[in-house]
């Protein structure tokens, strides 16, 4: 395999985590490799976490006239635009130009990710950088088209809770927003999710298992086939952004999945994904209860 470069997110506030082990085995199994990889630490960086107008330094269309109303959209594709935004989102944003894939890491907590982790998307990916009226279209040909993305999460609950009839919902489902409406949105291509379930009691001899099929899935990080998600110029979906009526196959599930092709093949990529199509690779690792 050729040398790729990672970029590697990780968020929780204790470095003695199973979320920061993961992190730092998956630094580490990368490099070893052959890949370059940079890492973000969120919590060991302090990031800021909030948008306000401070991201947005020396004016621009951030406020109507009288200076009552931040227009955060914007206000940030001005800033973007015009090499005005903080040094910190700009470092963020030159490690997501740099790298070939994206990475992941957090504890799933309130079926999503971290408040902190939330900011980190909200204050890098703005408009001018990441979507945007001047930027190809989203959905499969966005800015960031070309990269790679990986989901790993860490979930207290059993598996079973996020399998198709699982009171969670389905592991897909709760990380849409993640894997389209962020990665598709601009353009990465995002590999089903890894999950280790059961995360809040885990043996060492449970960890070791889980290490290896995490390794498994570091290792397809650029051959592995991605969710199979619609292009929203496909010839799928009408002016409106719905999808055209009888688009999906008889019978077909309703609700997200609608938005994923049911032979399996992603619209950019051409490649096809196993019978999962998307739900993720989870691993069953102890007792119940919150993420780690």
């Amino acid at each position: 395999m050729n040398a790729k470069k990672v970029l590697v997110v990780s968020a929780h506030p204790d470095p003695r985590s199973l979320t920061s082990a993961l992190a730092a085995f998956a630094v580490g199994h990368l490099r070893a490799a052959g890949h370059e990889v940079r890492v973000s630490d969120l919590y060991a960086m302090k990031w800021k976490a909030t948008v306000d107008a401070d991201d947005f330094p020396d004016g621009g269309p951030a406020e109507d006239a009288d200076g009552a109303r931040l227009r955060v959209m914007a206000a940030s594709q001005e800033a973007t635009l015009a090499g005005r935004l903080t040094p910190d989102v700009v470092a963020e944003q030159e490690k997501v130009r740099w790298a070939d894939a994206v990475v992941l890491q957090f504890p799933l907590w309130w079926f999503g990710a971290p408040a902190i982790l939330k900011g980190w998307i909200d204050r890098v990916f703005t408009a001018g950088f990441a979507y945007g009226p001047t930027l190809p279209p989203p959905y499969g040909e966005g800015v960031l088209g070309g990269r790679r993305a990986l989901v790993s999460v860490t979930a207290g609950a059993r598996e079973t809770a996020f399998s198709d009839r699982g009171i969670h919902g389905e592991l897909a489902d709760v990380l849409f927003p993640l894997q389209h409406g962020l990665f598709w949105f601009t353009g990465m291509a995002p590999l089903p999710p890894f999950a280790l379930y059961d995360a809040n009691v885990l043996s060492e001899e449970r960890f070791a298992a889980a290490r290896r099929a995490y390794a498994e899935r570091l290792d397809g990080l650029f051959t592995d086939a991605p969710v199979p998600f619609r292009s929203l110029t496909g010839g799928d979906y009408d002016h409106d952004m719905r999808l055209l009526p009888g688009v999906e196959a008889p019978g077909a599930a309703g609700g997200l999945a609608l938005h994923r092709r049911e032979d399996g093949r992603n619209d950019e990529t051409g490649d096809r994904v196993s019978a999962g199509d998307g739900a993720g690779a989870g691993m069953r690792v102890g007792g119940a209860s919150t993420g780690s």
